[in-house]
């Protein structure tokens, strides 16, 4: 199934929580910390102003980005788990 994010929005799959930490110790799936980097999948086609122009993304399909601990909703698609956000939760693109 394909999804196509509507206006501002950003479908990203977040990166793999590390399993360990460098001295070694073990991390289980209960205390690992959700990863707030993630790779764009798709994005939507812009914000509209009042007057009706597209403010085009600044992200694109492919970037890596940062985003905010809490950001996005959680999804779901074809078994992969995926975040989707306004492009005003981005705090950075990772180059």
């Amino acid at each position: 199934m394909a999804i196509k994010p509507l206006a501002d929005r950003v479908l990203v799959k977040p990166n793999e929580a590390e399993e360990t930490q460098r001295g070694g110790i073990i991390i289980p799936d209960t205390a690992k910390e959700k990863p707030m980097q993630g790779e764009v999948v798709e994005v939507g086609a812009g914000r509209q102003t009042d007057e009706g122009k597209v403010i085009p993304m600044a992200v694109k399909k492919g970037d890596r980005i940062l985003y905010g601990k809490y950001s996005g909703n959680e999804i779901s698609v074809d078994g992969d788990d995926l975040l989707i956000m306004r492009e005003a939760d981005v705090l950075a693109i990772v180059e």
